[in-house]
C-alpha cells in the first residue's frame, strides 16, 4: 500500500481523505498546515501528496515550488521526495485559473471528494511511480551499458597500443639479449687470451706496466664478467616483462582462445610488481601462489587478465587501506598477504580464489559485485567499477561465477568459477 499525505485545511475534508484511504490499508498522514506539510514529506518521502488548492490557509504553488527546489538536490532522500505524485484538490471553478499558472502538479481531483475517483488517482499515483523508478533504473542500465562500451574500447585501443610499443621494444632487446651472449663470450676468451701474454711476457715494458696500474687491470678482469652476466639479467628481465605484456594485452579479435590461466595470472602480478615492495606505512605485500594443474580454458584471454588485474589491485589497495588505519598501533605488526590458489573443480569448470588478509572491518562488497548499478548514485563516481567490470566479464561474457566472502578482521576471498569450454 501507497504512503499518503495530505495537507488539508478543512475539518470535512480532512475526515473524508483519512477515513476512504485509511479503509483501503493506505498509510495516511494528514496536516492542516503547509509548512507543517513540507516537514513532513521531507521525513516520509511519501508516494502521494494530495493538497488542498482551495484554502487560503494553504499556498499549493509555493508548496509545489520547494517540493521541486528539494528534488535538484544531489540526495537520495530529495530524489525520492521528487517522485511523489502530487495531486491538486480544487473545484471546476478554480480549475481553469490554476491551469493558467501553469502549476508543476501531476493530477487534479473536484471537491467534494468522490471515493471512486480519489481511488482511482492513488492508484494512478502507484503506478506513475513505479513507471518513473522503471525509467530510472533503464537510465543507468544505458548509462552503465555506455560506460562499459567506453571501457572496452577504451581497453582495447590501449591493449593495441601497448602491444605495439611492446612490440617494437622487443626487437632491439631482443638483438641485445641475443648477442649478450657471444660478448660474454669473447670476453672469457680475451681474458684468457691475455692471462697467456701475462704468463709469457714476465717483464713487461714501462709503457705497459704503466697502463696497467692506471686501469687496474686485475680488478677490470675480475668485474669485465660479472658486467655482462648482470646486463644478460637485466635484458632477460626486461624481455619477460615484454612478452607478458604482449600477452596480457593480446587482441581478443580472434574470437574465443585456448588460454592458461597460471600464466596469465603469473603475467597480471608480474606487471603489478612494482606496487608489492614496503612502502611508508606498511611492509612488502607477500604473495603467495598454490596453482594447481589446470587445463587450458576457453575464453577472451585479453578480459579475462583485465579481471584478474582488477581484483588483485583491489586487494591491494585494502591492504594498503588497512596499513595504514593500523599503523598508529605499534602492538600491531601487520603483514600483508595475497594468497592465490587455483584447482579443477570437475571436468567442466576451474576455479580460483584471490583472497586477502586485510584486518580492517572489511566492506561488504557483494551487493555491488552483483548488482553493478547500485555500486553508486549516477552522480558520484563508482567506487567498486573495476569489481564489477570483473563481474560483468566474468559472469556475463564467460557464463562464469563471482562471489565474494568478506569477514572483519580476517579479510575478503574473491572466488571464481569459469567454464573449460564456451558453449
Amino acid at each position: 500500500m501507497a504512503k499518503i499525505l495530505a495537507i488539508v485545511a478543512d475539518t470535512v475534508t480532512f475526515q473524508v481523505v483519512q477515513e476512504l484511504l485509511g479503509q483501503e490499508g493506505h498509510q495516511v498522514r494528514v496536516v492542516s498546515d503547509d509548512k507543517e506539510g513540507l516537514d513532513l514529506a521531507r521525513e516520509v518521502s511519501p508516494d502521494a501528496i494530495i493538497c488542498d488548492g482551495t484554502s487560503p490557509q494553504i499556498n499549493f504553488l509555493e508548496v509545489c515550488r520547494l517540493l521541486k527546489a528539494d528534488s535538484l538536490r544531489d540526495s537520495f532522500a530529495s530524489r525520492e521526495l521528487a517522485a511523489a505524485y502530487f495531486i491538486l484538490l480544487t473545484t471546476p471553478e478554480q480549475f481553469d485559473e490554476v491551469q493558467e499558472l501553469d502549476a508543476p502538479f501531476d493530477d487534479f481531483l473536484f471537491k467534494p471528494i468522490v471515493k471512486q475517483e480519489l481511488l482511482a488517482r492513488v492508484r494512478a499515483s502507484k503506478r506513475s511511480r513505479e513507471l518513473r523508478a522503471q525509467l530510472a533504473l533503464t537510465q543507468q542500465e544505458l548509462q552503465l551499458s555506455r560506460e562499459r562500451m567506453l571501457q572496452t574500447e577504451k581497453m582495447s585501443s590501449l591493449g593495441e597500443l601497448v602491444s605495439g610499443i611492446a612490440h617494437e621494444i622487443n626487437n632491439p632487446i631482443t638483438f641485445i639479449y641475443s648477442n649478450l651472449t657471444h660478448v660474454q663470450s669473447y670476453a672469457t676468451d680475451l681474458i684468457e687470451l691475455l692471462r697467456l701474454y701475462q704468463q709469457e711476457l714476465v717483464v713487461p715494458g714501462a709503457e705497459i706496466q704503466q697502463k696497467q696500474q692506471d686501469m687496474d687491470v686485475e680488478f677490470v678482469l675480475d668485474d669485465l664478467l660479472k658486467i655482462v652476466s648482470s646486463m644478460r639479467t637485466g635484458s632477460d628481465r626486461i624481455r619477460q616483462i615484454i612478452l607478458s605484456l604482449q600477452d596480457f594485452s593480446r587482441s581478443d579479435r580472434s574470437g574465443w582462445q585456448l588460454f592458461d590461466v597460471s600464466d596469465g595470472l603469473e603475467n597480471t602480478l608480474l606487471l603489478l610488481q612494482h606496487r608489492l615492495p614496503a612502502r611508508e606505512g606498511r611492509r612488502d605485500i607477500k604473495v603467495m601462489k598454490e596453482f594447481g594443474n589446470l587445463p587450458q580454458i576457453e575464453c577472451y584471454a585479453g578480459l579475462l587478465n583485465q579481471a584478474f588485474l582488477n581484483i588483485i589491485n583491489h586487494a591491494i589497495d585494502v591492504l594498503e587501506e588497512s596499513a595504514q588505519e593500523l599503523a598508529e598501533l605499534e602492538s600491531i605488526k601487520f603483514k600483508p598477504v595475497i594468497l592465490i590458489t587455483t584447482q579443477v573443480v570437475d571436468a567442466e569448470r576451474i576455479s580460483i580464489e584471490i583472497a586477502d588478509n586485510d584486518m580492517a572491518i572489511s566492506k561488504d562488497i557483494t551487493a555491488q559485485l552483483s548488482e553493478p548499478f547500485l555500486v553508486a548514485p549516477p552522480a558520484e563516481p563508482p567506487i567498486y567499477s573495476g569489481l564489477a567490470l570483473s563481474y560483468q566479464i566474468i559472469v556475463e561474457q564467460h557464463k562464469g561465477e563471482l562471489r565474494c566472502f568478506s569477514e572483519p578482521g580476517k579479510g575478503t576471498k574473491i572466488y571464481i568459477e569459469i567454464p573449460l569450454r564456451h558453449s
